[in-house]
């Protein structure tokens, strides 16, 4: 007989409050897990995938939609969420709106005691753009670990798909050392769910 996989930490997730400002934060004494992604990286449908729910995060048409902190529950485990951060980084907002952000994002990243680590989620054909880059400085300055998710792999051959994973990994590793981990993902293919599951699981020690 096979062994039956291991029961998934995150399917019952659950929406729990969206924060536009650092007061609406929740109470800072869980544990949780970042993730950001510039518009159109597959954000969403890589969360969605995560918890094996079709709309936990929404996949919107339009990209860039995610205007506030949305923290989802992760019940049974009291006090510990997944963070779905703003999808900026090119979305067409006001100048004023990008710097609210901006700076509150900072804040988050420096401040924030509950977080654990930070998923940067990337398109495998466009990955690190300069706000990915912004993003996994964030961390690393923080000394919190970050895991760069190439999505979309289905768009590749097996073998550029293998290329690109090289090519970013030797890219982080020239400037991050062994700080930040890498891996190929497609959540249209379900290819790589097993692995994200295991990295957010352990740094939310679920």
């Amino acid at each position: 007989m096979p062994m039956a996989a291991p029961p998934n930490p995150f399917a019952r997730a659950a929406y729990l409050l969206a924060a536009h400002t650092p007061r609406q934060l929740p109470p800072d004494g869980g544990a949780e897990v970042a993730f950001a992604g510039r518009s159109n990286a597959g954000k969403s449908s890589a969360l969605n995938a995560l918890c094996q729910q079709n709309a936990l995060a929404r996949v919107s048409k339009t990209p860039g939609r995610t205007q506030q902190l949305v923290y989802f529950e992760l019940p049974p485990h009291a006090g510990k969420y997944l963070v779905d951060l703003p999808g900026y980084g090119y979305a067409k907002v006001p100048q004023d709106l990008q710097a609210h952000w901006q700076a509150f994002l900072a804040d988050y990243f420096a401040s924030r005691q509950a977080l654990r680590g930070l998923v940067v989620v990337m398109d495998i054909r466009h990955p690190l753009k300069d706000y990915d880059r912004q993003m996994i400085a964030y961390a690393v300055e923080r000394g919190l670990p970050a895991h760069a998710l190439l999505t979309k792999a289905d768009k590749l051959s097996r073998g550029a798909a293998a290329n690109a994973l090289q090519t970013v990994r030797k890219d982080l590793a020239s400037v991050y050392a062994d700080s930040v981990s890498v891996q190929t993902f497609s959540a249209e293919a379900k290819t790589g769910v097993e692995a994200l599951r295991q990295t957010v699981a352990d740094w939310l020690s679920l």
